[in-house]
């Protein structure tokens, strides 16, 4: 059940519903998963809620209706990915900045709590008590990585509601001038689920990126976001050593997704997986276009950027001596990234550290 109203006095209730979850672990532990759909929301407008029922209630939380900023500012994200439960260096930024109205949305581009499921699901239930500062007052939208793979993802699958999805591991939204598309990179490493899925969100992608292509006037920014990266440079990493990756070139030929992104003129391509951030060049199938002179003045090719260095036990990496001409800009130290769209032709990117303000 949620209490929630423009005032303080909590005077309109939405029920929920509830739907079993058990773990795939031995001991099969169980969770009862609660939702609820709040619907006639003002953008702009400010809310107060706390959610429960007659056994318990949470605090009081607040958020405001997604509208965009005065001034043609836009909309404000935060990105990053690979932040666990523990060494979480950048978690107390995020929940701060998110209380204090800084960015309207927060996009974990996968790898969450390290891992959902272990000691019987107890990682993950703190997870979401860690991140519940941040989320209770702007969107929080996943997006799958390899640490969600266990028992098929279900972990994921049932502890997120992601929109237009049943499953949350592809999906899509607008907000603003931008289309986000959400997709899993994990399905073609982890075969052993078969390769069926593969081809549902490859069809799935190319009538998503037609659609949104039709409707480029009004919405002329596609944004896509997968966990494990097509270009990297970090040192002894397996993804950015090989030369073909399954992801950027497909399986045997098929279901290659450098090319799909690249001709449906997507803008910004979001990874994480590397425990680093870095900031490419536009690159299409490993050649540098439009120069590094001004060179994300209307790039011909999409513009990948890897973020991952929000925090986990496995610490942040190190980079190769001698980067590929695509690479523009690498950092190892703790943070998250930023990102500001203002309108039709202006976005701004930048990672900020987790140790300073």
């Amino acid at each position: 059940m949620v209490e929630i109203q423009q005032n303080k006095l909590l005077d309109l209730t939405v029920q929920g519903n509830a739907s079993l979850f058990v773990d795939g672990g031995k001991s099969k532990t169980t969770r009862l998963i609660h939702r609820a759909i709040l619907t006639g929301i003002i953008p702009g407008e400010r809310y107060f809620y706390r959610v429960g029922s007659e056994y318990g209630w949470s605090s009081v939380f607040t958020f405001v209706g997604l509208k965009e900023r005065q001034q043609n500012d836009g909309f404000r994200f935060a990105v990053y990915g690979d932040m666990g439960n523990i060494n979480a260096r950048s978690l107390g930024k995020i929940q701060r900045l998110a209380q204090d109205g800084d960015f309207d949305m927060i996009l974990h581009i996968g790898d969450l709590a390290y891992n959902l499921d272990t000691k019987d699901g107890t990682y993950g239930d703190v997870f979401m008590r860690q991140i519940e500062p941040a989320a209770a007052y702007v969107p929080y939208m996943t997006v799958v990585g390899n640490h969600e793979e266990k028992y098929n993802f279900t972990h994921f699958i049932n502890r997120y509601t992601m929109p237009n999805s049943d499953h949350n591991l592809f999906y899509s939204f607008d907000i603003g001038k931008t289309h986000f598309i959400a997709f899993s990179t994990e399905f073609y490493f982890f075969l052993n689920y078969g390769t069926v899925q593969i081809k549902n969100q490859y069809e799935w992608l190319k009538k998503d990126l037609e659609k949104a292509n039709k409707n480029r006037k009004s919405v002329p920014w596609i944004i896509v976001m997968g966990h494990r990266p097509m270009y990297c440079s970090d040192l002894e990493s397996l993804e950015c050593t090989k030369y073909e990756s399954p992801i950027r070139v497909g399986l045997n030929g098929s279901y290659a997704l450098e090319k799909l992104f690249y001709k449906n003129g997507v803008d910004l391509e979001i990874f994480a997986h590397q425990h680093s951030f870095e900031r490419l060049y536009p690159v299409y199938n490993r050649t540098v276009y439009n120069g590094t002179n001004n060179p994300y003045h209307n790039p011909p090719a999409p513009v990948h950027i890897v973020s991952g260095s929000a925090g986990c036990q496995e610490n942040t990496e190190t980079f190769v001596k001698h980067p590929h001409p695509w690479s523009a800009f690498r950092s190892s130290n703790y943070g998250f990234s930023r990102m500001q769209i203002f309108n039709d032709t202006h976005l701004y990117f930048e990672q900020t550290a987790a140790a300073t303000v």
